[in-house]
């Protein structure tokens, strides 16, 4: 995934694809707002002294290959329930007063993203992140994990591992470890870090040494 282009104001967020004209006139719906923050809100995640031990037990070697990755080899988004697949579930666990319509589609509601502290107004400017990439999870073991494994970890609501952020910032992100990406909100690395440790811990993916330093130093001023 490429990072956006474009300029942003401090205040207001237009969709990079509007018109200036259009963008103007749905200000209200799909502007970066200043109400009370929405805060996302995944399961959380084991605390910094646990993070430390899990980060310790993890095997430590160097990033496979992306040899035969592909995305749809991890299905996704599924069905949670109803019409809801697991996006739609996750825009309404993480945001505020949000609204669905017969097909589960979120038609209003608000999202703040702790990775830039940004909240939205429209869900189209709301990605769903994978904590741990998919990319990075098949360079880390999962290339050996049936399509059913990887399904369940695309689609994780248990753990720590989905979260509703800015989608500029998710695709900007991409599927960088924490040596090479982390959130812009300082005060929020701390918890990434946890997430992130939490996850490739459940499911015993391994780290690499740099990916592994990173974390340390996090977890160790959390």
């Amino acid at each position: 995934m490429s990072a956006a282009t474009g300029t942003r104001t401090p205040r207001v967020y237009a969709r990079r694809t509007a018109v200036l004209a259009a963008a103007a006139a749905l200000a209200a719906g799909a502007a970066l707002i200043t109400a009370p923050a929405a805060v996302a809100a995944p399961p959380t995640p084991v605390d910094a002294a646990t993070a430390r031990t899990y980060l310790g037990r993890l095997t430590v070697q160097a990033e496979g290959s992306l040899t035969g990755y592909s995305r749809a080899k991890f299905p996704h988004w599924i069905t949670q329930s109803g019409t809801c697949n697991t996006r739609e579930v996750v825009l309404k666990r993480d945001g505020v007063n949000v609204t669905t319509d017969s097909s589960c589609a979120a038609t209003s509601g608000s999202w703040h993203s702790p990775y830039d502290g940004a909240t939205w107004t429209a869900a189209s400017d709301v990605d769903i992140d994978h904590i741990v990439p998919l990319a990075e999870a098949w360079r880390s073991g999962a290339n050996n994990w049936t399509t059913s494994q990887r399904q369940g970890f695309a689609n994780d609501l248990t753990r720590p591992q989905l979260i509703a952020v800015t989608d500029n910032v998710n695709q900007a992100k991409g599927d960088k470890d924490p040596a090479k990406w982390l959130p812009s909100q300082t005060s929020y690395r701390c918890t990434y870090a946890r997430m992130w440790v939490d996850v490739k811990h459940y499911y015993k993916l391994t780290v690499d040494s740099a990916e592994k330093s990173a974390l340390q130093g996090i977890l160790n001023d959390c």
